[in-house]
């Protein structure tokens, strides 16, 4: 059975996690992480994906480390990792 990791859930997608700012899912990748969370909140890979990878208002870290600075949704975990799903908000100064 594969390791599972924390994952930190944004207050706009916490509706299809019954209201949960963290859960838990198993892979051995970020994208394997992203289909436990689809099995068990349906929903919530639309969110954070489109055709061509992670969508382009939505962030996803391990740990500190943005993914897309890493092997994006190919990195692989060790299990107890905390990934974190920040969306994007326009703004500044």
């Amino acid at each position: 059975m594969e390791a599972s990791s924390t994952v930190r859930i944004p207050t706009p997608l916490r509706t299809l996690t019954a209201g949960n700012d963290e859960v838990k899912a198993a892979g051995a990748t970020v994208a394997a992480v992203i289909d436990d969370l689809e099995k068990n909140y349906p929903g919530i890979k639309d969110r954070l994906l489109d055709e061509k990878g992670v969508r382009r208002f939505v962030n996803i870290y391990v740990g500190e480390e943005d993914i897309r600075f890493l092997e994006g949704l190919k990195t692989e975990l060790k299990g107890g990792e905390q990934i974190t799903i920040v969306p994007a908000i326009a703004g500044g100064c």
